[in-house]
């Protein structure tokens, strides 16, 4: 590939365009080696990969913004002098000369899961403070714990109509994207984040809190109170109502100290449990759909119990919701392992395709592939994605699909004062039997689209294609009549702009027993794709059981050791400048007053005073 990350990779504009081009047109890739049969042994066999990607489908893209003349989208093209693939976002970010200055908000201190089942500002635990407030724990060596949280300050022009974009604007602007092909967050107190600091890949990267969670009921949209403050402060919800959430959300917490209280209904839905605790049906209609995210029709009471405790207990941490979102896109994080890996003397080669396995026919190990140059490299482990295996050692395999729409809109589908806002929303089943749809909106401040324009990713499990699974929710949310001056009805007029979108389905790879693959050597392990789910527990599972299977004895994703203790031969050091040479250019430290001006925050361990 071109790019890092494979489907988990992140696009400017014109990249996107690009990969969109390339999908559509379904090119094969012939890299072939054509004498690769001189450097096969008589005791030696092969196993052919794919030579194209064929884990998207279905990609249809719409633009419904004004549309320019043929004249000024082509002239837009060229002054932005976009690469063909999407770089680290961060690189194109930083030949930006001028970007929006955002101000820090308040500190929140942290709280850590306990017995207040959604206070962001209860407990003594470390803090969280912004990068300029941190700077003296940073000096005295201190291990701070902290993300700062950062806003935009409320609009003048909130009340005003949108600001009229093209579609030029936004192929000149392209760089200013970094549209991911997988949507997701990250949970605060999940896998990744876990992850991210015991490994110290997380210097590499910076997050944005998610500011809101939404819910969508009786045709419109509102935000759901989420910590203790938020639930008090609502004017949504009536007292009565206010003490209702505020006792089931702590049962929540430590229900598994209260059998007698589920243990009838662990047989029935987690929606007929909710029906049963005197909750109004406002209120189990935010449980169910935006506080636990679960199936009405099909989750069970203790796995909803389980992912209503998980979403309280990541509350806190770094805000007043349990997300965090990277800056410049999920493709940021793959690329962040690769920076780390390429210290210690790991090589990552774009555009160097793999033509076969080489395996031992008495053995069954593989011993070898051979690249399209002709090149026998060997080792004693093999990891491979599940798309670059041939169809034939794919034929028995069953696999899921994940249906995915990208939009580019003109304002928020909640507008409030401040316009930098991200927002999660998980949108009913539109008809029974269809999957609920994720929908993610990301503002400018994430790096991930241009000013005065958002960014929304929808994602479900595929029943159909993807057009069909999500344009129904698109049209219940969104306007996509492009004369808008021409409109009658208020509602469609209030509804965001869509100016440019894009659906396909992906392929999901996750939960595939390697039983299923046919004529798989014992040591080449096989890794999935993006799966459908919000977080990344999924992959950080996987890649941890791979690991453990490789090198039983060894610790996964150790801390690395500190720079300053580790001793080099002249080999190694060759060996670091060759991993560095190949690895996504790191970026560099910003000053506090460019990590305010970015919105970004930082990911550190957790520590205790005194």
């Amino acid at each position: 590939k071109n790019y890092y990350g494979g489907n988990w990779a992140s696009f400017s504009f014109s990249g996107l365009l690009s990969w969109i081009k390339e999908k559509q047109q379904k090119t094969e890739v012939s890299d072939e080696y054509e004498d690769w049969r001189k450097l096969i042994l008589e005791n030696e066999e092969v196993i052919f990969l794919n030579n194209s990607d064929k884990t998207i489908e279905h990609v249809e893209d719409f633009c419904f913004g004004d549309q320019d003349s043929a004249e000024d989208v082509e002239e837009a093209g060229a002054l932005s002098k976009l690469p063909l693939f999407g770089t680290s976002g961060a690189e194109g970010a930083a030949q930006e000369s001028e970007e929006e200055t955002i101000p820090m908000e308040n500190t929140l201190p942290e709280k850590t899961a306990g017995s207040d089942p959604a206070s962001a500002t209860g407990g003594n635990e470390t803090e969280i403070t912004s990068e300029t407030g941190s700077s003296h724990n940073a000096a005295s060596g201190e291990s701070a714990s902290h993300v700062g949280k950062t806003e935009a300050a409320p609009s003048e022009n909130s009340a005003q109509e949108p600001k009229k974009i093209t579609y030029s604007q936004i192929v000149r602007e392209g760089r200013r994207f970094n549209i991911d092909l997988v949507s997701k967050l990250l949970y605060s107190r999940g896998l990744l984040i876990d992850l991210l600091i015991k490994s110290n890949v997380s210097r590499y990267a910076e997050f944005k809190n998610a500011t809101r969670v939404l819910a969508f009921r009786e045709g419109k949209v509102e935000q759901v109170p989420c910590s203790r403050a938020d639930v008090f402060n609502s004017k949504q919800l009536t007292m009565v109502e206010k003490r209702l959430l505020m006792k089931f959300l702590t049962f929540c917490l430590e229900y598994e100290q209260h059998p007698d209280a589920y243990q009838d209904y662990e047989s029935r839905t987690f929606a007929q449990f909710l029906g049963t605790q005197k909750l109004t049906p406002s209120l189990q209609h935010f449980i169910l759909h935006s506080i636990a995210m679960v199936s009405q029709a099909d989750c069970s009471t203790l796995d909803g119990l389980q992912a209503t405790r998980k979403f309280l207990q990541c509350l806190g941490r770094y805000g007043n919701t349990p997300f965090l979102f990277p800056l410049y896109g999920q493709g940021e994080i793959p690329q962040c392992f690769c920076r780390m890996c390429a210290v210690f003397g790991g090589i990552y080669c774009l555009r160097h395709s793999v033509q076969c396995f080489v395996v031992d026919k008495e053995s069954g190990r593989c011993k070898a592939v051979l690249d399209h140059f002709g090149q026998r490299i060997s080792a004693n482990y093999f990891v491979v994605e599940d798309s670059f295996l041939s169809e034939s050692t794919c034929k028995n395999v069953c696999y899921r699909q994940i249906s995915r729409a990208v939009l580019i809109t003109d304002q928020s589908i909640l507008k409030t004062d401040s316009e930098q806002q991200v927002s999660i929303l998980r949108m009913p089943p539109v008809d029974r039997g269809q999957p609920a749809i994720c929908v993610i909106e990301l503002c400018s401040s994430t790096m991930t689209c241009m000013k005065d324009t958002y960014l929304v990713h929808l994602t479900c499990p595929s029943t159909k294609t993807a057009r069909e699974d999500l344009q129904p929710v698109v049209q219940k949310l969104f306007n996509l009549n492009t004369e808008t001056e021409k409109e009658i009805e208020n509602e469609e007029v209030d509804k965001p702009r869509v100016l440019w979108a894009v659906y396909f389905n992906m392929r999901d790879s996750s939960g595939i027993d390697r039983s299923s693959y046919d004529r798989l050597p014992s040591n080449v392990y096989v890794c999935s794709g993006p799966d459908s789910a919000l977080g990344n527990d999924c992959a950080v599972r996987q890649a941890e059981t791979i690991f453990q299977e490789m090198f039983p004895t060894e610790e996964f994703c150790p801390p690395p050791p500190n720079p300053e203790d580790t001793v080099y031969d002249e080999e190694e050091l060759a060996s670091e400048d060759l991993g560095l040479n190949n690895a996504p250019e790191a970026k560099s430290e910003p000053s506090p007053e460019e990590r305010s001006s970015e919105g970004g925050a930082t990911v550190e361990p957790e520590h205790s005073e005194g």
